[in-house]
């Protein structure tokens, strides 16, 4: 009696060995199983019994097409057509693992494929189809993850912001915080999609490439990380505010902007100057506006024949006087070197430099000062290397007639010219500061986009200042 352990479809009706059976499709790769390890037969099979059950089972399968079996001496022949190699095997096992089967010879044909055979094709669109329908919940369900996973990180990012805008006055900073909360949120939504897809490793790799994709960036853009990195130091620390006069990098100009990449300059002759940020960060900067008072001074040489005391009352008497120069703190005047025909005196004041010019107030002091060193016989001789008359070159003059005595006459020297007659003159226009006239050069070129300023912000004391602040 024969009894066989099998995984194998039946069919609807079992014909005999020489009848053709109704064809059935081969199956797929996952309803192939292996033939059994051993098909129990009588102790001593004979060749008839192993042939009726071997042909009785692949008749049953229906793989096959007019399947013969044929049995001498326990040595299995197996004739027919199998539609792939898979079931032409499949069928040498079974025969293999049969009871007293001393040796299989599979002469089973397998046909090849006609070229306009699109079968195969059909199968695997099919395939592919039923894929598709199985992932669809998959599908919906990632979407609604995803999309919850944006909301969070929007959601995040507002939180975050609000949180933040109180304790963190950097806007830049403040605005990079919360929108990197915002990418964790959507970051942690696209884990969960992808390990629930069956994706891990997947999953892995874009949490841990993130960190990759950033350092990739930051090493192949390093002057522009770079200049935002400092664009956030600077927001963060704001040495300068909008409208301060500052010196960096050799450019002196008025502040117009801050953004993530530069650092926008209105310079006194008028011109926009864009200095990149990591310059800005690492080079020595000057503001003169953060101090209202600034020092200026001069050099002006006296003859070694004059009083330095008397001088120095003079100047520091025309300092005291002038409106824009400062009582406090006072100015001096010191004696600076000896020089080859004077002695050098250094003049030293005070301005406020929001209400003042620099330059004009200057101008109006060496003016001033030189004028009353005029008026008071203060001589201020040449550097080069020659013979000073303080007093005029006397000139005699011959009149009369030969063996007459002659007569001297001396001509008079030319008085000093007065100039202090004005603090500031009309071609010095005035003492007041030039940021007023900055300001309006700067609304005459390209408007400057507002909300790229890092400057801007709740406790930002620009609009606060005087509209004549420096």
């Amino acid at each position: 009696m024969l009894t066989a352990t099998l995984v194998a479809q039946a069919p609807a009706e079992t014909t005999g060995p020489t009848d053709a059976p109704n064809q059935q499709k081969a199956p797929n790769e996952e309803e192939l199983s292996l033939a059994p390890a051993k098909v129990d037969v009588k102790p001593i099979a004979r060749d008839e019994e192993i042939r009726m059950r071997l042909q009785s089972v692949l008749n049953a399968t229906g793989w096959f097409m007019e399947p013969l079996v044929r049995v001498e001496e326990g040595v299995v022949f197996l004739n027919g057509q199998a539609e792939t190699d898979e079931l032409k095997k499949w069928a040498g096992d079974l025969a293999r693992n049969t009871q007293d089967v001393v040796a299989v010879a599979n002469r089973m044909d397998v046909p090849e494929p006609s070229v306009w055979d699109f079968e195969p094709a059909w199968n695997g669109l099919t395939v592919l189809w039923r894929d598709i329908i199985r992932s669809l919940p998959f599908v919906a369900f990632g979407l609604c993850i995803l999309i919850l996973s944006v909301g969070a990180g929007l959601l995040a990012t507002r939180l975050a912001g609000y949180l933040l805008h109180q304790r963190i006055r950097a806007t830049l900073l403040r605005n990079v915080l919360a929108r990197g909360l915002g990418v964790i949120a959507f970051l942690c939504g696209t884990y969960v999609v992808l390990r629930v897809s069956g994706l891990t490793q997947l999953a892995l790799t874009v949490v841990g490439g993130t960190g990759l994709i950033g350092l990739a960036f930051g090493i192949a853009f390093r002057d522009i990380t770079e200049n935002f990195l400092a664009s956030i130091f600077l927001s963060m620390q704001q040495p300068f505010e909008t409208g301060d006069l500052v010196d960096v990098v050799g450019v002196t100009g008025y502040v117009q902007q801050l953004n993530v990449r530069t650092t926008i300059l209105m310079t006194l002759d008028g011109n926009l100057v864009q200095i990149p940020n990591a310059a800005v960060y690492k080079s020595n900067l000057r503001n003169f506006t953060a101090n209202a008072n600034r020092r200026e001074d001069f050099v002006v040489g006296i003859g070694y024949d004059d009083s330095i005391n008397e001088a120095q009352e003079i100047a520091r008497k025309v300092l005291e006087e002038h409106p824009a120069v400062l009582n406090d703190p006072e100015p001096s005047v010191l004696a600076d070197s000896l020089g080859g025909t004077t002695i050098n005196l250094r003049v030293y004041f005070w301005i406020n430099g929001r209400e003042h010019s620099w330059l004009k107030v200057r101008s109006s002091v060496i003016r001033l000062v030189k004028s009353a060193f005029q008026e008071q016989g203060i001589s201020m001789p040449d550097e080069a290397r020659e013979v000073v008359f303080p007093n005029g070159v006397p000139v005699t003059m011959l009149n009369g007639t030969p063996g007459e005595s002659p007569r001297v006459e001396r001509v008079p020297t030319p008085p000093p010219t007065n100039d202090r007659n004005e603090t500031a003159t009309k071609a010095e226009g005035g003492l007041s500061s030039e940021a007023g006239v900055i300001k309006e050069q700067a609304r005459q070129v390209q408007p400057l986009k507002d909300e790229e300023n890092l400057l801007k912000g709740p406790t930002s004391t620009a609009s606060t200042k005087p509209p004549g602040a420096s």
